[in-house]
């Protein structure tokens, strides 16, 4: 698997790099998590602008991307609106969908942003095309809430995300048994080991998924999320607990 560096964030190697996102609804609660998490260790914020009052207002959008980026210049921005289609609070026309993107990626105030595959892989390659034309990479991403598909599936799923030229191929499935997090587990291991060319991220959600948010390297899987103030999506574990988490694990590896 090749690696990929951000802002001297090696993704691809070593302990999985840990992406908190904020959710807040106002710039003001934005900001307050921003520089709650000045004091945290943290690899690669995640923005998700779904949450966001004024997404809408593309300037307001770059105003406070702009912000971000000044309180943590050091730290890579990942800037995500998930549709409601795959678990986000706001319904969003495809076209505006796009177009932020495309306008983020073309601001310079980002350096990732999530695309989800399955919007039509026109309008993927189209957005990744723009994204890599201003140097920003992109997270193809996928989010099943009802179930875990077969390993076949996951697999056709992350091959597809590469296909078409994202940098970092992501899925999340729901576990209802314990094999199911196995399978998810299983396909990360045979995508890894027999397809990948960039890394990736994959996770079994809730609480009966947890050991693939944190043994994820083992089986392939580059990076994880922990949740700070607020939690994006069910089963992230607190950012401090998973960082110790972390250490221990990868230590012991060294």
């Amino acid at each position: 698997m090749n690696t990929l560096t951000i802002k001297e964030i090696e993704i691809g190697s070593g302990a999985p790099k840990i992406i908190v996102p904020v959710v807040g609804k106002t710039e003001t609660e934005l900001l307050d998590e921003i520089t709650f998490l000045k004091s945290i260790d943290f690899d690669v914020l995640e923005w998700r602008v779904d949450h966001f009052n004024l997404v809408d207002d593309i300037d307001a959008v770059k105003d406070v991307a702009k912000k971000i980026t000044q309180l943590l210049p050091n730290k890579p921005i990942l800037f995500t609106f998930r549709t409601a289609n795959e678990g986000g609070v706001k319904p969003w026309p495809l076209k505006a969908y796009i177009e932020l993107n495309k306008e983020m990626a073309r601001s310079g105030l980002v350096d990732l942003i999530d695309v989800e595959v399955f919007i039509g892989d026109e309008y993927v390659t189209d957005i990744i095309n723009v994204a890599h034309q201003h140097q920003v990479l992109v997270v193809a991403s996928n989010h099943d809430f009802q179930k875990t598909p077969s390993k076949s599936d996951i697999i056709y799923r992350l091959r597809k995300m590469q296909d078409l030229g994202a940098d970092i191929p992501k899925i999340a499935v729901m576990p209802q048994t314990t094999e199911d997090v196995l399978t998810l587990l299983a396909a990360t291991t045979e995508m890894n080991e027999k397809y990948a060319t960039r890394p990736l991220i994959t996770m079994s959600m809730a609480g009966l998924g947890a050991i693939s948010r944190v043994a994820g390297t083992t089986f392939g899987s580059s990076m994880t999320f922990g949740a700070a103030k607020n939690a994006s999506a069910p089963g992230q574990l607190d950012i401090k607990e998973l960082r110790y988490i972390l250490d221990v694990l990868y230590r012991s590896k060294a």
